[in-house]
């Protein structure tokens, strides 16, 4: 696994990178040869690129871009597996694990936990596929012993 984690925030106590490496491993097991790009980000980063490619206002808390293969890329020129690029707001993290009452960090391995299953195809936009999503989250954040995100 190649994890290029990179740091475009002003927040102080980030997790460092080795952590998010292994967050990252956690949740591509399938794909132990993938790349993966993590970039920490502020609001305004945040909410440029939520706005450009989801068409939504204001930062969010993670978003993914899996990678898609160049068209008329010929067959074998890639020789990486590149999953993709995940960006994470770490104010609107810290943020909403105050408001939930979570440890930083639990919220933290979730967000990089979630976002690599959209990398990998997974979705929540129907209650089946949530679903099935939310409880591979749960299992993979179970084995670090952190608690059910979804559970209040």
């Amino acid at each position: 696994m190649r994890v290029d984690v990179q740091v475009a925030s002003e927040c102080v106590d980030l997790p460092d990178a080795e952590l998010i490496e292994q967050w990252v491993d956690l949740a591509t097991q399938q794909r132990s040869e993938a790349e993966v790009v993590v970039r920490l980000v502020d609001e305004a980063e945040s909410a440029t690129l939520n706005e450009t490619y989801r068409q939504k206002t204001g930062a969010t808390n993670v978003l993914s871009f899996p990678f898609d293969v160049p068209h008329g890329l010929p067959e074998g020129a890639l020789m990486d597996d590149i999953l993709g690029d995940l960006v994470i707001c770490a104010p609107v993290v810290i943020k909403e694990a105050d408001q939930q009452d979570k440890p930083v960090l639990s919220h933290w391995a979730h967000m990089v936990v979630h976002g690599c299953l959209h990398l990998q195809g997974y979705d929540h936009i129907n209650n089946a596929d949530a679903n099935v999503m939310e409880g591979l989250e749960v299992k993979l954040l179970e084995s670090i012993n952190i608690n059910n995100p979804y559970e209040s």
